[in-house]
């Protein structure tokens, strides 16, 4: 007997696999991740000033922060105040430029005290970072 016959009462197992569930796993989980993601914005939260004038920020940039209750961190990271002196001072090895985001409830004293620092850490440069004001269509801003 050369040929094999199948008898009608042996079953062959499935040999393919239904892609239909995994697509749809697969939808349900991107669906997720583009509702959530706008949610899971990276930063500190800071009420900056708003000004009419100002451009947005771009690229890979240093970015110091003073929050409202005083803490000072570098792009995303904490620095402890004795420490900041010295991050400065081996970053403005490397770059001579920062941006400056201060939360608007602080006074003027501590942000310019800050940009002192700043100087005399040898960052030359140091830009303020502000939110745009809204204006109006007859061009005068909101209050």
């Amino acid at each position: 007997m050369t040929g094999h016959i199948r008898q009608s009462g042996e079953h062959r197992g499935l040999a393919e696999i239904n892609v239909t569930p995994l697509v749809d796993v697969i939808l349900v989980l991107l669906i997720i991740f583009m509702v959530s993601a706008p949610m899971m914005q990276s930063g500190i939260d800071v009420n900056l000033p708003e000004t009419t004038t100002g451009a947005a920020l771009e690229g890979q940039r240093v970015v110091i922060t003073l929050t409202a209750d005083k803490k000072l961190y570098i792009n995303n990271d904490i620095i402890h105040p004795k420490l900041f002196t010295e991050k400065m001072s081996k970053l403005a090895m490397m770059k001579k430029e920062v941006f400056l985001k201060a939360d608007k409830s602080l006074p003027y004293g501590d942000v310019i005290a800050l940009i002192g620092r700043l100087k005399k850490a040898g960052i030359e440069n140091v830009a303020l970072v502000t939110l745009p004001t809204e204006e109006e269509e007859n061009g005068q801003n909101r209050r």
